[in-house]
């Protein structure tokens, strides 16, 4: 009689098993530990986060909020819907609540995909749709990039009947490549009525205005649509996690009975009321964008390097291999070094690159000088 004590893990579906756990940027606290920097002088352009912080009307905003933290928060979060229902011209009943977009996205999942069903997405594409796909043990489908982006013929050939969610994020992160309106609209118009469309536009602020589209009009005659947007970029506030899906009232019921309750708390909701009526602050946040993309890319034109032309709020660059040999890493370990953190994008596919979110002009200025140390022979 065998004695082995069972692994219970081993009981857990080997879908769930096999993933490979989502890798955020580095935070600063954890370089300076690991490398005895003093944190003040340590500079993070490696998740994509605003640069400015939060608007004054977010603080107050808060602060009003925090005598109320016995509290649960609105579980269908009331106030935040009635002000995206303003700002959207869309009714309350289309809007669904999220911890930061990505739970929009993992409601999708669990409402939609499961053993046997399928989901399709980009080579290149952002990593939380192969995990929320594979955590259902649905089929992942891959379609090859084009020049890094997304290839929406491809897409198109690549459903199957077991297909039940098609993710596009526009602009894409990592690459911060970019599907005009127009080629989104024809694929909407050519994707069978029983396949979820999710448009991730985390984004979509940072667009230049001959890229911008109105992807919300299309709600009304696509029914298999699904627009998520956040507030963790463009309005700063990607401590609190807080995003949206906007959607067909029949998909946002499906969302909400698979939802968690209070997925969103008291102060993500108190803030994104207040940060969605700052427009100021958005835009001034953008022409800071605009203005740091010119210098990052000035940058890398100044160093030989290549780059994928980016609308985001971040540019991925190739680091030029040695002797056939891979060398992003060795420059990532060398801007570590000298208290600049970027992000590797391997994971992603891309090994000869390394990903920069675009910061204030003095953080720009000090990765430049820190990646010229570091592709120093």
């Amino acid at each position: 009689m065998s004695t082995e004590i069972p692994d219970i893990c081993e009981r857990s579906p080997a879908y769930v098993r096999a993933i490979a756990p989502y890798e955020p940027g580095r935070p600063i606290s954890e370089v300076a530990r690991e490398l005895g920097l003093d944190e003040r002088t340590i500079v993070k352009l490696a998740s994509n986060e605003n640069p400015l912080g939060v608007s004054p009307g977010v603080r107050e905003a808060i602060a009003r909020e925090l005598p109320e933290l016995a509290r649960y928060p609105d579980g269908n979060a009331f106030g935040l819907k009635a002000a995206l229902s303003a700002h959207h011209g869309l009714a309350p009943e289309r809007i669904v609540v999220g911890n930061g977009s990505n739970d929009i996205l993992e409601l999708v999942a669990a409402a939609f995909l499961a053993p046997g069903r399928a989901a399709v997405y980009s080579q290149h594409a952002f990593a939380v749709y192969p995990l929320a796909t594979q955590a259902r043990g649905a089929q992942s489908i891959v379609v090859p990039a084009e020049n890094f982006g997304h290839d929406l013929q491809g897409m198109l050939a690549a459903l199957t009947p077991q297909t039940r969610v098609v993710f596009i994020a526009n602009p894409n992160n990592p690459t911060g490549t970019f599907v005009s309106g127009r080629e989104l609209s024809d694929f909407l118009d050519r994707v069978p009525s029983d396949v979820v469309v999710v448009l991730d536009e985390a984004y979509t602020e940072y667009l230049p205005a001959d890229c911008r589209y109105d992807s919300i009009s299309w709600l009304k005659r696509h029914r298999n649509l699904v627009v998520t947007r956040t507030f963790s970029k463009a309005y700063g506030l990607a401590g609190l996690r807080v995003g949206y899906g906007l959607c067909d009232p029949k998909i946002a019921d499906l969302l909400n009975r698979v939802r968690h309750p209070f997925n969103v708390n008291s102060l993500a909701l108190a803030a994104a009321v207040a940060a969605l009526a700052d427009r100021e602050f958005v835009e001034k946040g953008c022409e800071i964008n605009s203005s740091g993309m010119r210098q990052l890319t000035d940058g890398f034109s100044a160093l030989g390097l290549e780059y994928i032309p980016s609308v985001g709020n971040f540019v991925s660059f190739r680091v030029p291999r040695a002797h056939d040999k891979a060398r992003a890493g060795a420059v990532f370990q060398s801007l570590l070094r000298q208290g600049v953190i970027v992000r590797p994008v391997g994971g992603y596919g891309m090994p000869d690159h390394l990903r920069v979110t675009v910061g204030l002009p003095e953080e720009n200025r000090k990765f430049l000088e820190a990646l010229k140390v570091a592709l120093a022979p």
